[in-house]
């Protein structure tokens, strides 16, 4: 296995075919830049109560520890930017747009099994792992690594072409590539989305803290919400677009062509109402597959409530 020009190619060319929308590569190795900011955030407590940012972080900061020998960080974007949308004025309930259809999980990681197949067979015996969100994997530094955009202040990742709304998936193998480059920092001297955070979790460009994030409020804490965040969460009731929705980026966005994230039919017409009067039954039928069985529906109703 000495081709590495070819199998790239190879590579790149069946990630569009699975239909991602961008494929960068980079070599694996050490995060020498991310260990003291990670440290540095972790220390200030700003992961909240997600204790399980705390763990592996060795592994978060080298993947060759995750994947034995591994040579590649293969990065993939995954488009979920909806052509149908739910309302969203002033007292419309809201929901991230990453959670209107199906749970990402499924669809990608069944993505990532026939490419981890492809690679098998058509280039022999690569030892390697996928990963979506589902590991200490830092995946938007390996998409920028691998010249997928740059990280926004933020911290999502933006793409020149297409703006932010993307899943991030990655393949770590232990094969040689051809690896891109990095892109600059395209954000300037904007601050719109500092300026637009509802609860001023961007609390300097670049850091996010996260215990200060309405996403995570809606969907990480388990607890009561701090009576202190009441008239902050405008609408949202699970996660929270509004850095992503201000960002002059986020212009370039398109529709994604993937069926399973199309917003579900039940929810095209549902009003606060229904939100407020959701039992737990409609929540499982309709939340079978989404996103939102994470936040469970007693955090559903927590949320929901917490509106006032």
């Amino acid at each position: 296995m000495q081709n590495p020009t070819k199998y790239t190619q190879q590579i790149k060319q069946k990630a569009h075919e699975l239909g991602f929308d961008f494929c960068g590569i980079s070599k694996a190795g050490f995060l020498e830049e991310e260990a003291p900011r990670l440290e540095n955030w972790l220390k200030a407590n700003q992961h909240g109560k997600m204790q399980y940012m705390e763990n592996h972080f060795d592994k978060r900061l080298d993947p060759r520890l995750l994947v034995d020998d591994a040579k590649s960080v293969v990065s993939l974007l995954f488009n979920y930017y909806p052509d149908q949308r739910l309302p969203e004025g002033k007292d419309d309930i809201k929901l991230s747009k990453y959670a209107y259809g199906t749970d990402y999980h499924f669809v990608i990681k069944d993505k990532l099994k026939h490419f981890l197949s492809f690679i098998h067979q058509e280039i022999g015996e690569v030892g390697g792992r996928a990963f979506v969100d589902s590991a200490p994997v830092m995946d938007k530094v390996w998409a920028k690594k691998g010249g997928l955009g740059w990280i926004g202040k933020h911290s999502n990742l933006i793409n020149k072409k297409q703006g932010s709304f993307f899943f991030i998936a990655e393949l770590i193998i232990d094969l040689e590539l051809e690896y891109d480059h990095e892109i600059k920092d395209y954000c300037g001297t904007c601050t719109r989305c500092i300026d637009a955070c509802p609860t001023g979790a961007i609390v300097e460009p670049f850091v996010v803290d996260g215990s200060k994030c309405i996403s995570y409020f809606t969907i990480e804490l388990k607890e009561a919400i701090p009576i202190d965040m009441r008239g902050k969460f405008d609408n949202w009731v699970f996660g929270c677009d509004v850095c992503q929705d201000v960002c002059p980026w986020n212009r370039f966005s398109k529709p994604h062509q993937e069926p399973h994230f199309n917003l579900h039919p039940d929810l095209q017409h549902f009003t606060n109402a229904d939100w407020q009067e959701i039992t737990e039954d409609v929540f499982k039928e309709i939340f079978k597959k989404s996103p939102l069985k994470r936040t469970k529906f007693d955090g559903l109703r927590r949320n929901v409530e917490f509106l006032g």
